[in-house]
C-alpha cells in the first residue's frame, strides 16, 4: 500500500467529489480517522511524578483525599511520617530516580518508599543529572510536595481543554536515559558488540551513557521504519545559543536525553541531518512543513529537572505549544508532552509489570490537539510505547519494531506497542468532530510559584500517627 507523504492532502477522491457538490460537513472529511493526522509531535520534559503536578486535578486519578487532608501518610527515617502537602517552591529538589530507588519507593507496591528514598539520595553532585542524587538540601519530606493549578496554570488548562492522561507510565523502572531510549525504540539494552544488534541485552540499570564509542547503541529505533516509508522526521534539541556545529551532540541538551545521535542505524542510514537544534522546529512551524514526526528535547533550565526551575518549563513548553497552534500545520497535529520520569517524588498509584522491565513509576500526559477530545480524561493504562504504536498506526500501517519483520531483528524480549495492556490513543481523539481553533496561552502567566532565594518553608509532619497508603 502506498503510503502519503506529510503534506499531502487527505482524500483526494473526497476533494473531487467535493468541487462537483454544493455542501460537504468537516466531519465528513475527517472520515480518515488517524490519518487525520499528519504531524505528530512528542514533546519530553523531565522528572515529575504525576500526583506531584496533577495529583488534585478533578476527576483523574490522584491524591486520595478525605476533608481536603491527603489520607496517606509515608514513614520518615527520622520518625513519624509525612503527608502530602502543597509546595508553591519554583525550584523542588527532587531524590534518587534510579532503578533502585524505583524498586525502594514502590515497596512491592505499596508506595510508600519515597522519604526513605529521598532521606539517603546523594547531595551535592557535580551532575545534577545524576539518578542517585537529589539536588537540594537534606530535607527529604520535600518529595511529598504537589503543585496546584495556581503554580502550574498553563499545563491544567491544556489539561482540561484537551485531555489529561492519569494512567500513563514511564515505559521501564529506572530514570532518564532508559526511558528516553524506550521512546524512540521500546527497549532499553547494553550491546557487546557495538556494530551487532543480536548482542544487545536488557539493561536499565546503566547509569551514565558510554563516552568511548560514538554509537553504543545496535538495536533498532523507529526513525529505522520511518525511514523505510518515506516518513518525515526530526530529533529537535533546544540547544541554547551554542547549538549550531556540534548540533548533533545537542549542546546545552544532556546526553542522557540526546540518545537517538547515539543509534548505529542512524548513522548507516545517513540520517544525522534529521537531528535539527530547535530553532529549525520554529522556523518549520512558521513555514507550515513541519515533519510527519517530531521529538523534541529540553536543555536543562527548560527542563523541569530539579534544581531547574518549574515556571522555565511551563513557558519553553508553551511557546513550542504556541508556535504549532499558529502554524498552517495546526489543523492536522497531535502534540503529546510527559515527563520522562518521576524525578523522586511521591505518586500513590503502584504501576502495572509489563515484561522484567517495566512500567516506571507514574508521570503526567496530556494530548493537544484539534482533534482532541474537549476535557478528557484517558483513564488507559498508557506507557511512552503507545506513541510508537500511534505513530506506527498512522504513517506505518501498522509495522512495528518487531525483529521477526522489520528486517533488522535484533533480542528484545517482547514488541511493547502490542502488549495486551497497552491502551489505544486513538481513543483521545473525535475525528469525526470539526477541528478546534487554537488555543494561544501567555507564555509568562501568573502563578503562585515561589521563587528562589526564598525562606525555608516547614514541612508538615505527622509525628503522632503512622500509616500506608
Amino acid at each position: 500500500m502506498r503510503r502519503r507523504a506529510p503534506h499531502e492532502p487527505l482524500g483526494a477522491l473526497f476533494v473531487l467529489a467535493c468541487a462537483a457538490l454544493s455542501s460537504c460537513t468537516t466531519a465528513s472529511a475527517n472520515g480518515s480517522g488517524i490519518h487525520a493526522i499528519r504531524h505528530v509531535i512528542v514533546i519530553m520534559q523531565e522528572n515529575r511524578s504525576f500526583d506531584h503536578y496533577f495529583g488534585t486535578f478533578p476527576g483523574a486519578d490522584g491524591l486520595p483525599m478525605r476533608d481536603g487532608t491527603a489520607t496517606m501518610c509515608l514513614p520518615d527515617p527520622r520518625g513519624g511520617c509525612i503527608r502530602p502537602f502543597v509546595d508553591h517552591q519554583d525550584r523542588n529538589a527532587g531524590a534518587a530516580h534510579s532503578a533502585a530507588a524505583s524498586a525502594r519507593a514502590v515497596d512491592g507496591g505499596r508506595m510508600d518508599g519515597f522519604v526513605a528514598v529521598a532521606a539517603t539520595s546523594r547531595r551535592k553532585c557535580n551532575d545534577p543529572t545524576d539518578p542517585n542524587c537529589a539536588n537540594g538540601p537534606r530535607r527529604p519530606g520535600r518529595v511529598m510536595g504537589y503543585h496546584v493549578e495556581s503554580d502550574i496554570p498553563n499545563y491544567w488548562r491544556y489539561a482540561r481543554e484537551f485531555v489529561l492522561q492519569d494512567h500513563l507510565f514511564e515505559p521501564v523502572a529506572s530514570y532518564s536515559l532508559p526511558s528516553h531510549l524506550y521512546l524512540i525504540s521500546a527497549w532499553s539494552a547494553t550491546c557487546s558488540d557495538p556494530n551487532d544488534p543480536q548482542s544487545c541485552r536488557d539493561d536499565v540499570v546503566r547509569e551514565r551513557p558510554r563516552r568511548d564509542i560514538a554509537t553504543p547503541y545496535a538495536w533498532t529505533e523507529l526513525t529505522w521504519l520511518l525511514d523505510r516509508h518515506n516518513v518525515s522526521w526530526a530529533y529537535y534539541l533546544d540547544g541554547g545559543p551554542n547549538d549550531g556545529p556540534n548540533r548533533a551532540h545537542g549542546a546545552g541538551v544532556p546526553r542522557i536525553w540526546n540518545v537517538l545521535p547515539q543509534f548505529l542505524d542512524v548513522h548507516r542510514d545517513a540520517q544525522l541531518g534529521n537531528v535539527q537544534p530547535l530553532t529549525a522546529f520554529f522556523a518549520a512551524a512558521q513555514a507550515g512543513t513541519l515533519p510527519a514526526v517530531s521529538w523534541i528535547a529540553p536543555n536543562f533550565p527548560h527542563s523541569e529537572h530539579p534544581p531547574a526551575l518549574v515556571s522555565d518549563g511551563q513557558s519553553y513548553v508553551t511557546g513550542i505549544v504556541n508556535a504549532i497552534m499558529r502554524s498552517a500545520d495546526w489543523n492536522s497535529t497531535a502534540i503529546f508532552l510527559a515527563w520522562d520520569d518521576w524525578g523522586g517524588f511521591y505518586d500513590h498509584l503502584p504501576p502495572p509489570r509489563v515484561d522484567a522491565l517495566g512500567y516506571g513509576i507514574r508521570v503526567p500526559g496530556i494530548v493537544i490537539s484539534p482533534y482532541a477530545r474537549r476535557g478528557f480524561i484517558d483513564h488507559q493504562t498508557l506507557s511512552f510505547d503507545a506513541y510508537l504504536k500511534f505513530i506506527e498506526d498512522d504513517f506505518l500501517d501498522g509495522a512495528r519494531l518487531d525483529p521477526k519483520t522489520d528486517g533488522r531483528p535484533d533480542p528484545r524480549p517482547d514488541v511493547r506497542e502490542n502488549q495486551p495492556i497497552l491502551g489505544h490513543l486513538t481513543n483521545d481523539f473525535d475525528f469525526a468532530a470539526p477541528p478546534r481553533p487554537p488555543l494561544s496561552l501567555p507564555e509568562h502567566p501568573q502563578t503562585t510559584l515561589i521563587a528562589p532565594p526564598h525562606p525555608r518553608q516547614p514541612v508538615p509532619v505527622d509525628r503522632t500517627r503512622r500509616s500506608r497508603p
